[in-house]
């Protein structure tokens, strides 16, 4: 899928030290989304979604599967993907080492 067919929304950030952004599909990927589950960060990239590291599929939009919720520490080197040189498991928040 050609990358300028998905569209990103501007970043946006909670209180408890995360940041959101939707990744929005065009409708026709919505058969390569699996139903029921998040997908993974190399799932996500196969289909084309361009991110910087430390992005995570974290909940899914029921109503419009092909919108991807997204989010990661605040703090997260778009680098590396590490938080405070350190792995983060983003969707619970904690440390994986």
């Amino acid at each position: 899928m050609p990358p300028q067919e998905i569209e990103y929304s501007e970043k946006y950030a909670d209180d408890e030290g995360f940041e959101y952004r939707h990744v929005i599909l065009p409708k026709y990927v919505e058969k390569q989304v699996p139903k029921g589950r998040l997908m993974s960060e190399k799932e996500w990239r196969g289909i084309g979604v361009q991110q910087s590291r430390g992005w995570a599929h974290y909940a899914i939009h029921r109503p419009e599967p092909h919108i991807l919720l997204m989010r990661r520490h605040k703090d997260t080197d778009p680098i590396t993907g590490l938080v405070h040189g350190r792995r983060m498991d983003q969707l619970t928040g904690t440390y994986l080492d």
